[in-house]
C-alpha cells in the first residue's frame, strides 16, 4: 500500500493536522495566512498554512510569515499534481489564464486534488463581474450569470469547474465546495488598494446622469470571509462578499478626493467618455449592480469590521492615539 493510498487518519502525525493550501497568495492570501498564524489553531488543532509560489524571490518572506512554500507554476501540470494530497483545505485566489474563454489552471488544480486523499472543503474566489450588467439593480447569488467581457466568461467557467468538483465523489466522500464573489478590493495599506493614484492623474469619472453603481470589500475582510467560508460555508454554496456601501462611483471618487484634499475628477458623459477613457476602465464603466451581502452575514456570520468603504478609508486618515 502506497502512502497516498491510505486514509488520512493512517497518515503520519504531521499530516493529521488541518493544513490549508492557498493557491494564488498575493495581499489577500497573505492576510488570510497573518490571521491564522496570529490564531495558530483551527478547533484546537495545529494549523500549518501552506502556498503555492512560482517565484523563488518569495520563498524566504512567506518563511517569515509562518507560511510554507512550495514551488510550483499554475500553467505546469506536474506542480498541480505534486499538490494532491497535501491538505485538507485549499483556498483558491489564484486569477485565471489572461488569453481564452475558459480556465486551465483551474480545471487542472481540481482534477490534481482528486488524484488522491481530496481536502474536505475547497474555496474559489471568483468575481462579481459574471452578473455582467443590472442596470444598477440588485445582484444576489440566485441571478443566472450573464458574463459580458471575456474576463468574466473565464471565471464563469471556472466556477462551473468548481462546482463539478463539488458534486463529484471522491471515496465516497464530497468535498465541500464554495465560491466567493468579489467585488472591487480595497485596503490603504494594499499596493494600489486607494483611489489616490487615479485622483492624482485627473482620470474622469462619468457624469451624474450615466453613473453606474460600484461595489467594494476591504481587504480584511475578505481574508474572514475566506476563512469563514472554508470552515463555514455550505456545499456547493455562492456567496457575494461586499460591504454594505451603495455608492455610485464618481460619488465614491468625490469621496475620496475629498478625503485626501485632491481635486474632484472631472465628469464626462458617457457618449464622449470612450475618447478620453481606457478600455479596461470603460468596461468597468458599462455595468451596474448593487451586490447583495445577506447571505454571507447570515451563513457565514462574517460582521464586516470595515461595513463602508467610507469607514475603511477613513480610519487610515485618522490620527493614532498613544
Amino acid at each position: 500500500m502506497t502512502f497516498w493510498s491510505v486514509g488520512l487518519g493512517a497518515l503520519p502525525a504531521r499530516f493529521r493536522k488541518p493544513r490549508l493550501l492557498i493557491v494564488g497568495c498575493g495581499d489577500v492570501g497573505q492576510r488570510v495566512a497573518s490571521i491564522l498564524n496570529a490564531n495558530k489553531t483551527v478547533q484546537a488543532q495545529p494549523l500549518r498554512v501552506l502556498a503555492l509560489t512560482s517565484s523563488a524571490e518569495r520563498i524566504a518572506p512567506f518563511r517569515a510569515q509562518g507560511i510554507v512554500p512550495l514551488v510550483g507554476n499554475l500553467d505546469e501540470k506536474a506542480s498541480f499534481q505534486r499538490l494532491a494530497g497535501l491538505a485538507t483545505h485549499v483556498l483558491h485566489l489564484a486569477p485565471p489564464p489572461s488569453e481564452g474563454w475558459s480556465d486551465q489552471r483551474t480545471l487542472a488544480l481540481t482534477r490534481a486534488l482528486r488524484l488522491r486523499t481530496a481536502p474536505s472543503a475547497f474555496v474559489y474566489g471568483s468575481t462579481s463581474g459574471v452578473y455582467g450588467d443590472l442596470a444598477g439593480g440588485k445582484a444576489k447569488e440566485t441571478l443566472p450569470t450573464a458574463a459580458r467581457t471575456t474576463r468574466a466568461t473565464r471565471r464563469v467557467a471556472a466556477e462551473q469547474t468548481v462546482r463539478f468538483l463539488g458534486r463529484s465523489s471522491f471515496n465516497t466522500n464530497f468535498i465541500r465546495t464554495s465560491i466567493l464573489r468579489i467585488p472591487g478590493i480595497y485596503a490603504p495599506n494594499r499596493e494600489g488598494g486607494t483611489p489616490k493614484d487615479r485622483l492624482l492623474k485627473g482620470t474622469p469619472v462619468l457624469a451624474a446622469k450615466d453613473d453606474v453603481y460600484t461595489n467594494h470589500i476591504h481587504a480584511d475582510d475578505l481574508a474572514r470571509a475566506c476563512l469563514a467560508a472554508l470552515w463555514r460555508g455550505k456545499a456547493q454554496r455562492i456567496y457575494n462578499v461586499n460591504d454594505d456601501s451603495r455608492m455610485k462611483m464618481g460619488d465614491y471618487f468625490d469621496f475620496a478626493a475629498d478625503l485626501y484634499n485632491l481635486p474632484r475628477p472631472p465628469r464626462v458623459p458617457r457618449s464622449t467618455a470612450h475618447d478620453q477613457l481606457p478600455l479596461m476602465l470603460l468596461s468597468f464603466m458599462s455595468e451596474s449592480r448593487q451586490m447583495d451581502n445577506g447571505r454571507m452575514k447570515r451563513e457565514l456570520k462574517l460582521q464586516l469590521r470595515y461595513p463602508t468603504v467610507k469607514t475603511g478609508l477613513t480610519e487610515a486618515t485618522q490620527p493614532k492615539l498613544l
